[in-house]
């Protein structure tokens, strides 16, 4: 898959210690990343790892962040992300010991993500105040039926020059022709199957006015000989909030290099009929009353 990746001219890769219950970084160190010329970022997350509990607290920042480059056998990584905010750790505690941490050369650029707009804010007044490192990269979930960050969060960042990295540009899988309102077998593990722990992508979407947006795209995306996911990824590129520009990037996920092949080929397509693009405005309209907060 990386060499896919780096084939579309691409060379960042997103990652973080509780991906893959704790191996993905492993995988990495396995594939020579550094070699290929890779840039990869990680997340600390304030939680329990495997026998390991970590927080944004200063004693635990360093040894989180030291585990994810022993397992990914270097010194230092690109982006370094706080992976979800600890609202039991200051603010000022954990940027000041982050701060330390970029000083001390290991990574170059400071992420954050699912924080709330207001939280990014004081966050990025403290670091002025300070001279501390700034957030360069948010991290959030954003898609054509996800947009609730376009009111708050998009002017906050562009306010305060910060790129906006979105995952989950097709809605956990929702923006395809997988699923419908019948839909009742799963593959092992899916994150829609209410049996499984990664199944809480369900609560997210998995409810009539999903459905009700989801009939109003997929039969114009079909008149044009497009899939959902074509339409959805092409969208993103092309009629959201995202700007090149300013640093935006898509975070596009795959379980096959056939995959990672499509949806890449997807993002570097053109713009969407306008037909195609009032649909997708329409199916907005139809989902927003509904959707999930974009901050944890």
């Amino acid at each position: 898959m990386l060499d896919t990746l780096q084939k579309h001219g691409h060379c960042e890769v997103d990652t973080a210690r509780i991906y893959g219950f704790g191996s993905t970084e492993e995988h990495l160190a396995q594939l020579k990343w550094q070699e290929r010329g890779i840039a990869v970022g990680t997340k600390l997350t304030a939680k329990k790892i495997g026998p390991k509990e970590y927080s944004h607290k200063k004693e635990s920042l360093k040894p989180g962040l030291s585990e994810s480059l022993k397992a990914l056998g270097s010194e230092r990584v690109d982006t370094f992300y706080l992976h979800t905010p600890d609202h039991n750790t200051p603010y000022a505690e954990t940027l000041e010991a982050v701060n330390e941490l970029y000083k001390a050369g290991y990574f170059k650029k400071f992420g954050i993500c699912n924080y709330a707009a207001w939280e990014v804010a004081q966050i990025c007044e403290l670091c002025n105040a300070n001279g501390w490192k700034k957030p360069d990269i948010y991290q959030g979930a954003y898609s054509a039926l996800q947009r609730n960050i376009e009111t708050e969060l998009f002017p906050c960042l562009r306010y305060y020059g910060i790129s906006f990295y979105s995952f989950s540009p097709l809605a956990g899988g929702m923006l395809t022709d997988r699923y419908g309102r019948e839909t009742s077998e799963y593959e092992g593990g899916n994150r829609f199957d209410p049996n499984n722990a990664r199944g809480f992508y369900r609560k997210l979407y998995w409810n009539e006015p999903t459905f009700a947006a989801l009939d109003i795209i997929r039969p114009l995306a079909q008149k044009h000989g497009m899939t959902t996911t074509k339409a959805a990824l092409r969208w993103i590129s092309h009629h959201s909030a995202m700007k090149g520009d300013k640093g935006d990037a898509v975070v596009i996920g795959s379980s096959s290099a056939e995959q990672l092949e499509s949806n890449l080929s997807n993002l570097e397509k053109g713009p969407l009929p306008e037909d195609l693009v009032q649909a997708f405005e329409e199916a907005w309209s139809v989902v927003k009353v509904n959707t999930a907060p974009y901050f944890a």
